[in-house]
């Protein structure tokens, strides 16, 4: 900015827009104040570097503004997560299963989580089957994005919103 571009000479945009063409670093300097802005160096790298004639405490603003905006409309994607163990009663997997229709109708991800403990992990096979009749409780709502997976003491499967493409 300013007294703190190095370079000779620059390719200079005008406070209106319009591109100057390569001009020394004075005359650059020298047209930025009589405009009464900032002279700001917008591409370093180019060669020679490209320098705008503008107000910058008005160019930081803007910029912060188009930043929190980008920010803003970023979908962020929650996950939902339902524990159950291998022991877990159908009636009560049931309220579980409705809670996790409900979030996956909303637009969430849902993470299945059933955790071993003690003699439990001996159980596999109950715990796969318990995840497959969840997915095909929900198979009308929700597709798998992660198949049910042994991580240490637990068996995780993650389900996203859509309905399976292959049924």
């Amino acid at each position: 900015m300013n007294g703190r571009i190095r370079a000779k000479e620059v390719q200079l945009i005008g406070p209106d827009g319009n591109n100057r063409g390569s001009v020394p670093i004075a005359e650059a300097l020298a047209i930025a104040q009589e405009a009464d802005l900032d002279l700001v160096e917008v591409s370093p790298n180019a060669n020679p570097p490209v320098c705008r004639v503008l107000d910058y405490g008005k160019f930081l603003y803007e910029r912060s503004k188009k930043e929190k905006e980008a920010r803003k409309s970023q979908k962020q994607v929650e996950i939902k997560e339902i524990r159950l163990r291998p022991k877990t009663t159908v009636h009560h997997r049931s309220f579980k299963v409705r809670d996790a229709r409900r979030w996956l109708g909303s637009g969430m991800k849902v993470r299945v989580r059933i955790r071993f403990r003690g003699r439990e992990i001996t159980l596999p096979d109950v715990a796969r089957e318990d995840m497959d009749e969840i997915y095909q409780e929900l198979s009308d709502v929700a597709h798998i994005e992660s198949p049910p997976s042994m991580e240490g003491r637990t068996m995780l499967m993650v389900l996203a919103p859509g309905a399976d493409k292959n049924s």
